[in-house]
């Protein structure tokens, strides 16, 4: 299948690269030259300009926008709304704000252009273990995506379906699922980054309390020199606490245990800041992820060993590099 990709940021050349190797054709266009010609010597098709993009394209047209929410992503997709014609589809795979997936939607569609969100978990691990894509859009145009959605998702892998889970939808056992129409998507994925937020807050406080059990604060008799690394490796293997952050905090932690090319100032992206007005908005009490929001915006202020596992964890799951650290 064909399909066009504005964006070749860290998951966008990778989301190249992964449906180049899956069979599909790439038209590929970023304002920066020098990385659409590597996709190019990789395999897929470059374009110089979104009109030059467009125009490579066969009708109907899918071009799949992977960039930063805000501006860059609105600039574009007003943009391809001047080129594109019915029955053409947008689709925005970055972190865009549910509603502004809405007011896009309504806008595109007196001129028949469809519009798909889809939320995009993966990170830089993407290009191999696949991703997991939360998507919203009207049937007709998700369903006439459907091998490119299989083609970046990881596949059922070893993981075996849930007991009970009879007729449901088989597509999110392959790691993707069409959640509703459009904006459900990237509400979805809101919420799976508001929970990451929380989950990364309690595995940084944990360490935080193993880590610092060695305190001249605590009484000699029940002073540990705990190996944090160790931990972490141990608890991969059988715990209940065991996951892919867990993996991605033992690297960092087994690359050094004091976490010292960190700064421990921890950006947030705006989901998590979403989530909560969504929980304001839907009155829905959200204690942890809340805190762990908060957390945030205090590791601009002082940095705790918690802050800067917060910080090594977005770095191994993202390739995130926060604005003072060292690494």
């Amino acid at each position: 299948m064909q399909l066009g990709i504005v964006g070749l940021g860290r998951m966008g050349a990778n989301i190249a690269r992964r449906l180049g190797a899956a069979g599909h054709s790439c038209i590929v266009y970023d304002v920066d030259s020098s990385v659409v010609q590597q996709l190019a010597d990789e395999g897929a098709e470059g374009a110089g300009s979104l009109e030059d993009l467009v125009a490579r394209l066969e009708a109907p047209r899918a071009v799949w926008v992977m960039l930063p929410a805000g501006e860059p992503t609105e600039q574009t997709i007003d943009a391809l709304s001047k080129l594109l014609t019915a029955d053409d589809i947008i689709l925005d795979g970055g972190n865009t704000f549910f509603k502004d997936d809405v007011r896009r939607a309504a806008a595109l569609k007196p001129q028949g252009i469809h519009y798909v969100d889809v939320g995009t978990s993966g990170g830089v691990w993407g290009l191999e273990r696949g991703y997991c894509l939360m998507i919203g859009g009207d049937k007709e145009p998700v369903d006439r995506l459907d091998p490119i959605f299989s083609a970046l998702a990881p596949g059922r892998g070893s993981i075996t379906p849930t007991p009970g889970r009879g007729g449901r939808d088989p597509r999110v056992e392959q790691g993707y699922i069409h959640a509703g129409p459009v904006g459900a998507g990237h509400f979805v994925k809101m919420v799976h980054n508001g929970i990451e937020y929380g989950l990364m807050q309690a595995y940084a406080e944990g360490f935080d309390l193993l880590k610092s059990r060695a305190s001249e604060v605590v009484p000699p008799e029940t002073r540990y020199d705990l190996d944090v690394a160790d931990i972490a490796e141990v608890w991969r293997r059988g715990s209940v606490v065991s996951s892919w952050l867990l993996d991605l905090s033992a690297a960092a932690l087994a690359e050094d245990a004091a976490l010292s090319g960190f700064s421990g100032v921890v950006s947030d992206s705006g989901e998590g800041r979403w989530t909560v007005e969504a929980a304001i908005e839907q009155e829905v009490p959200l204690e942890v992820l809340t805190s762990a929001l908060y957390t945030r915006f205090r590791s601009r202020q002082e940095h705790t060993f918690a802050e800067r596992l917060l910080s090594a964890m977005r770095y191994q799951f993202g390739g995130h590099v926060e604005p003072t650290s060292g690494k």
